[in-house]
């Protein structure tokens, strides 16, 4: 069942208000104090009624450890964490990381990097370089109050924080899910749209879709995905330029359709921190991780036919089986891959989740049934132990 290119809306033109970082100069708390004001106007006008729960999701954060214990040597707090969240995505999906990390001492601070979460079109003249800019600002926030810095990231924010840890000597470890390292090369031409995409708008967006999710796009401009390809290049010259000598934890798909799971891998075969790790999701028992240390390598199987999974996928490293919204039972379902061409099953993941198995958007995951993409791990809690028992060696 063929349907016609969707039309474009008022959420795919720039809100006006988000397209550059707009916290230089301003302590964190006031920076987020600033984007809540600004996600409130942007999304006053459509989703009143759930206002608070849009702001609160998509908004800037920060933690703070249990005085005391956790005190630093020279400044307020031991150790912190900046958690940068992924392409597309809100600082939603880094809660219950900063939380974790919380837990174990760690003074946390989450950015919302410019252009999201708000509407997919603030996304069409964002430039990567705006992203970069809110991490190093978020990084000297929290060099102000901690002894030792680390950085997170999901996605793109572990790439922003691969190149932040390369030019700042503060940073003492990466934490990185679903690294986005190198992606498609067609990326590359993605903004060539510009020469007649004044004539036919459609022709800015690689997908346009309803947008149903309310703390991830899932409308996807051409212009992303160029920035995105932009800054990998940009951090593969670097890293070939300069070495990392800093504890890395990594977790990863190898089944990941978004980006490529074999930069990952070879990433971390080139961290010589002893206490570097990577954790695999996996469903072939890591027959391409042959050659990769065993003492940095944690093999987990993403094979759970009796939760109906067939693999992990790159949405779902960070959010458990519980999550509200997107774990097992949760509110939102992941079906943008059959709109529009096949509206049938995409009405049918959405109204039954439940039938439908669950992995990463493949051709042979596809081929199984109705599928809709894994947004929470369902090994959550060992991912949390591991997590410990990296933090336990540094």
């Amino acid at each position: 069942m063929k349907t016609s290119t969707p039309s474009l809306e008022a959420r795919h033109q720039p809100s006006g208000l988000n397209t550059g970082f707009n916290g230089s100069g301003l302590t964190f708390a006031d920076y987020v104090a600033r984007t809540r004001d600004m996600l409130a106007k942007v999304h006053a006008k459509t989703a009143a009624a759930d206002l608070a729960k849009i702001v609160d999701g998509n908004a800037p954060f920060e933690l703070k450890p249990a005085t005391g214990a956790f005190a630093g040597r020279e400044k307020a707090f031991r150790r912190g964490v900046l958690l940068t969240h992924g392409l597309t995505d809100s600082p939603y999906f880094m809660r219950p990381l900063a939380e974790l990390f919380r837990q174990n001492g760690f003074r946390v601070m989450a950015v919302l990097l410019p252009g999201h979460g708000t509407q997919p079109g603030d996304l069409l003249d964002v430039r990567w370089q705006d992203w970069a800019e809110a991490v190093a600002y978020g990084t000297d926030r929290l060099a102000e109050e901690v002894d030792e810095v680390y950085l997170g990231g999901l996605s793109a924010g572990a790439a922003l924080s691969i190149r932040q840890s390369l030019r700042d000597d503060r940073v003492r470890g990466l934490f990185l899910f679903s690294p986005a390292l190198k992606i498609s090369p067609r990326a590359k031409w993605a903004n060539l749209h510009k020469f007649y995409s004044w004539l036919i708008p459609p022709a800015k967006w690689v997908n346009i879709m309803p947008d149903r999710d309310i703390y991830k796009y899932e409308s996807f401009p051409k212009n992303a995905a160029a920035q995105m390809h932009a800054l990998t290049e940009e951090l593969r010259a670097e890293l070939q330029a300069h070495g990392l000598n800093i504890p890395v934890f990594a977790a990863a798909s190898a089944d990941d359709a978004t980006v490529e799971p074999t930069a990952t891998l070879n990433f971390m075969m080139r961290m010589p921190h002893p206490a570097s790790k990577l954790v695999l999701y996996t469903t072939d028992h890591g027959e391409h991780t042959k050659g990769f240390p065993l003492e940095k390598l944690e093999l987990v199987s993403s094979v759970m036919p009796t939760q109906k999974i067939l693999s992990s996928a790159h949405t779902a490293i960070v959010l458990s089986a519980d999550d509200p919204r997107y774990g097992a039972t949760g509110e939102y379902a992941n079906c943008a891959h059959y709109y529009p061409g096949d509206m049938e099953k995409y009405a049918a993941c959405i109204e039954h989740p439940e039938q439908a198995w669950q992995g990463e958007i493949t051709e042979q995951n596809l081929k199984v049934g109705l599928l809709r993409r894994l947004m929470y791990n369902p090994d959550f809690a060992a991912l949390e132990i591991s997590l410990r028992r990296f933090i336990d060696k540094l």
